[in-house]
């Protein structure tokens, strides 16, 4: 038996490596255009994209070649080794360093997760040592000599990619122009609830109660008292499931809650307490957000036939017609879809929206009727969108450069907003950053900002979402929902 996987071993093994590398480099030389855009996306390898995404085919290739001829069969596994041990390092950095994790893999590859891609990697790296070892000591080499020569390989292949890391200013969160103000123990942490898993996300407050939807479970309505004492789970049944979901959203306002998926024009809409919900739209409109003013009306934000520019809409179930766009809101800048993306939030207590942009520092305050009476800026000095975009030949836009993203998202509640910066101020240390979210303070009737204070990461996560009733701010972070009491005056 030894004897056959001696015999055996190294030539499966490297028919399956070859193998893999020529399907990984067929892959990205099918959809070379978008590879490279995908590369240039890297917040590890956009400055080198243009050489790595010719170099990575042509090596990859001759590795295989390598690999398959007998001679030079050792020196193809020492290749294949390097070659693994960069693709791994870089998963690695980036699933731990950095701010968003961009695909430049093909084909069956691409539907892996990182963390799968970093356990797929290990295996074939291991793998690759076993056959480098079993041919170096059939051709006499010593043990020693074939360790120490792998080891090498490995980390001059790993310091590689650490270099590139080290050397991309875009990894690296730059110290901005401006200061923060941070408030005296605004907040007071004075409760948690594990939820188990950390799939959740807020869908709104009502009746003393938080309501929460499930990315993995959509069909379920969770919801948790503000004193995080009561947890419960109810299952939803639609009148209508003929649909092609794609992703299915949960919205609360009392007394209703509200079902949607903006790529199937349909809303559902079932009164809090009961399992069913009716179909109150379909066919009025495709949207990617959506945020409910009534229990007929709601603002949308949706794609113009025209152009494909993101714009904001109304939608009136007791009107025709019953949609209609609202294109001065949006100002585009440089595509009309990156650089004016953001997210829309309605406050259910006083009926105003807010649209807070991503990548600039400007948020637009809007009323029930979509007039805009605000438009204010936060802290930062980022005034214009700094991305960079480019159209493919089949007519899709992509960003090519690591987008330069001012905010993640924010919280509204009467006339404060609580906005998650992605930006770090003067003289704020960066371990503070990789440890907490910050969140700064602004109001919606006039331009002011109040102040900032931090939500402290759990087990190297950061705050996913949070809310607010006024007294209290709920953030979810990880698998927890944590509360923390508002000090009195603290935002005044």
């Amino acid at each position: 038996m030894i004897g056959f996987i001696r015999r055996y071993f190294v030539k499966t093994v490297s028919i399956f490596v070859a193998l893999l590398f020529v399907y990984a480099a067929g892959s990205k030389l099918l959809d070379f255009e978008n590879f490279q855009v995908q590369l240039a996306q890297s917040p590890l390898l956009s400055a080198y994209s243009g050489i790595i995404s010719y170099g990575v085919i042509i090596v990859e290739f001759l590795v295989a070649i390598l690999l398959c001829i007998d001679r030079s069969r050792l020196a193809g596994l020492y290749a294949s080794l390097g070659l693994l041990a960069a693709f791994t390092i870089y998963i690695f950095l980036i699933l731990k360093f950095s701010d968003f994790v961009p695909c430049s893999c093909g084909g069956i590859l691409e539907k892996l997760g990182w963390e799968e891609h970093l356990i797929f990697n290990i295996f074939f790296l291991l793998v690759t040592f076993a056959g480098i070892f079993i041919l170096s000591r059939r051709s006499g080499a010593k043990a020693l000599k074939t360790l120490l020569l792998s080891c090498i390989t490995t980390i001059i292949s790993c310091l590689i990619v650490i270099l590139m890391f080290l050397s991309s200013e875009n990894i690296i969160k730059k110290e901005n122009n401006f200061t923060r103000r941070f408030l005296q123990h605004p907040i007071l942490e004075n409760g948690v609830f594990d939820l188990g898993v950390n799939s959740y996300y807020f869908a709104g407050m009502a009746d003393g109660n938080i309501y929460f939807g499930n990315v993995t479970t959509p069909l379920f309505i969770s919801k948790i008292d503000t004193g995080l004492q009561s947890f419960t789970r109810t299952k939803i049944k639609l009148d209508n499931t003929d649909h092609a979901f794609k992703s299915l959203q949960l919205k609360i306002k009392s007394p209703y809650f509200y079902l949607y998926d903006g790529n199937v024009p349909v809303i559902y809409r079932g009164r809090l307490g009961d399992s069913v919900a009716h179909t109150i739209s379909y066919g009025d409109a495709f949207f990617n957000q959506l945020t409910v003013l009534d229990s007929a009306k709601f603002g949308l934000r949706t794609q113009r036939k025209l152009d494909n520019q993101y714009t904001i809409a109304s939608l009136d179930l007791n009107r025709e017609p019953k949609t209609e766009l609202k294109n001065e809101i949006l100002q585009k800048q440089v595509d009309g879809v990156f650089d004016i993306d953001g997210l829309l939030i309605s406050d259910s207590e006083f009926g105003n929206m807010v649209y807070t942009y991503f990548y600039r520092n400007q948020f637009i305050v809007l009323d029930s009727k979509f007039n805009v009476q605000n438009r204010f800026n936060t802290i930062d000095t980022t005034k214009t969108a700094n991305i960079s975009v480019i159209r493919l030949s089949d007519g899709r836009t992509k960003m090519n450069a690591p987008a330069f993203s001012v905010n993640k998202g924010f919280a509204l509640f009467g006339n404060l907003i609580f906005n998650r910066s992605n930006l770090k101020g003067k003289h704020e240390p960066s371990s503070t950053w990789k440890n907490s979210s910050i969140i700064d303070v602004y109001r919606t009737d006039e331009q002011r900002y109040i102040g900032s204070f931090y939500i402290r990461n759990k087990n190297g996560k950061g705050m996913s979402s949070l809310v607010s009733d006024g007294h209290n701010i709920y953030a979810l972070v990880d698998n927890e929902i944590q509360r923390y009491k508002i000090r009195e005056g603290a935002f005044k």
